[in-house]
C-alpha cells in the first residue's frame, strides 16, 4: 500500500469528516486501531490539524463514499511518484469551511439542549466533531462556554435538515426501546408479594366461630 503522507493528520480529518470505521481509517493511514481510537477520544494527537486527503490528492471522494457505505471496504489511495505530489495550497478546498467549524460549539449546544436523546457518537457523525468537544460542552467545561450561543446546525450549514431529522428519529426510537425495556425489567422487579386468598381466611374465621358456639357435651 502507498505510504500516506501525514497519517495522523489524515486520520484526524477522516474521523471528523467521514463515517468510516476506526478499522478502515487505521488500515488506510497505517496506524494501529488503538491509536486511531485515541485520536477520536482526544488522548492522542492533540493539537494536530486535520489534513484533507482529497485536497492533497491522496484519495478520491468516490473511494471515501465506498468506504462509508461498506464498513468492510478497504479504501485504496491514489498512486503517484514523489515528483508528482501536488503542491500544497494556502487556501485549498475544505470539506467543512473553517468559518463553519468555528460554529460547531454553537451547534453542539443546540443539539444537547433540544435533543438530549442523541448520543455523542451521533452528534459527532452529524456535524463532524469529536467526542471530547461534545463532552466538554455537556459538562460546561469548554473554553468558549461563556460565549456559546446554541444555534440550529442546519441554519449554520453544518448538516442538512434531512440528515438531522434522520438522526433524531434514530435516537428517539433507540430511547423508546430502552425505556420500554427498563419498564418491563422494573415491573418484574416490583411485583407485589402474593396475598393469602380470602376464601382461606373466611374458612378459618368460620371454623373459629363454630368452635366458640359449639354446645358442650
Amino acid at each position: 500500500m502507498t505510504q500516506i503522507l501525514m497519517p495522523k493528520a489524515t486520520a484526524v480529518w477522516l474521523i471528523d469528516n467521514t463515517a468510516m470505521s476506526f478499522k478502515q481509517i487505521s488500515e488506510f493511514c497505517g496506524l494501529h486501531i488503538l491509536e486511531v481510537e485515541g485520536i477520536a477520544d482526544g488522548d492522542v494527537g492533540q493539537g494536530i490539524r486535520g489534513a484533507d486527503p482529497i485536497a492533497n490528492g491522496q484519495v478520491s471522494r468516490e473511494e471515501i463514499e465506498k468506504a462509508e457505505t461498506d464498513p468492510n471496504y478497504a479504501m485504496k489511495p491514489n498512486t503517484f511518484d514523489a515528483d508528482e505530489l501536488p503542491k500544497p495550497k494556502k487556501r485549498g478546498p475544505r470539506y467543512t469551511p473553517l468559518s463553519r467549524r468555528q460554529d460547531r460549539p454553537d451547534a453542539i449546544a443546540w443539539l444537547v439542549r433540544n435533543h438530549p436523546e442523541m448520543s455523542d457518537a451521533q452528534i459527532s457523525k452529524l456535524i463532524g466533531t469529536t467526542k471530547p468537544t461534545i463532552k466538554s460542552i455537556r459538562e460546561r467545561t469548554h473554553w468558549k462556554i461563556n460565549t456559546i450561543q446554541p444555534q440550529d446546525p442546519v441554519s449554520l450549514g453544518l448538516t442538512s435538515q434531512i440528515d438531522l431529522d434522520a438522526a433524531v428519529k434514530i435516537a428517539a426510537e433507540k430511547k423508546a426501546k430502552e425505556d420500554a425495556k427498563n419498564a418491563v425489567e422494573g415491573g418484574e422487579a416490583l411485583q407485589p408479594a402474593p396475598q393469602p386468598e380470602p376464601e382461606e381466611e373466611t374458612s378459618k374465621a368460620d371454623l373459629t366461630l363454630e368452635n366458640l358456639f359449639k354446645p358442650s357435651t
